[in-house]
């Protein structure tokens, strides 16, 4: 599906705020609530926009550490790995990457303990998990995504 200029002016007013009305998003785009619906709709029909989410201020939810977690894993184990991950709150983001490592987490807790709990009782005893390097997060500038 092709993106016009309009699909991006939609996308970019709907990251800002998920919340905003369907009128709103029409008269910031510059465009009919008809035409702001029936592009709406076929953003999420065609999977552009998957859904809508809350933006969470982590030190308040009482995640206020934040980390990077490069994992290198068994070769072949990408799938079995997947399945695990998908039982463990503190990951934020998974990605798959190329390179020296095998995956990146992006892991959210509470405090220092929380953190070497998860990496060294959780992950580290993962079967498939061969090495980790932990990197914290020391500052998350918002760099015009939702705020």
């Amino acid at each position: 599906m092709a993106v016009d200029d309009v699909d991006q002016r939609i996308i970019d007013l709907l990251r800002a705020d998920g919340r905003m009305s369907i009128r709103a998003v029409a008269e910031h785009a510059h465009i009919s609530r008809a035409n702001a619906y029936a592009r709406l709709d076929r953003l999420r029909t065609n999977g552009v926009i998957r859904g809508f989410t809350a933006v969470i201020d982590y030190e308040k939810y009482g995640k206020g550490l934040a980390a990077y977690v490069s994992v290198r894993i068994e070769q072949h184990s990408w799938e079995r790995f997947r399945d695990y991950l998908k039982d463990i709150p503190e990951v934020d983001h998974a990605a798959l990457v190329s390179g020296d490592v095998d995956l990146l987490l992006l892991v959210r807790v509470a405090d220092a303990a929380a953190l070497r709990t998860f990496v060294l009782e959780r992950l580290q005893r993962i079967p498939e998990v061969r090495s980790t390097q932990t990197m914290f997060i020391l500052d998350e500038p918002a760099l015009g995504g939702p705020a």
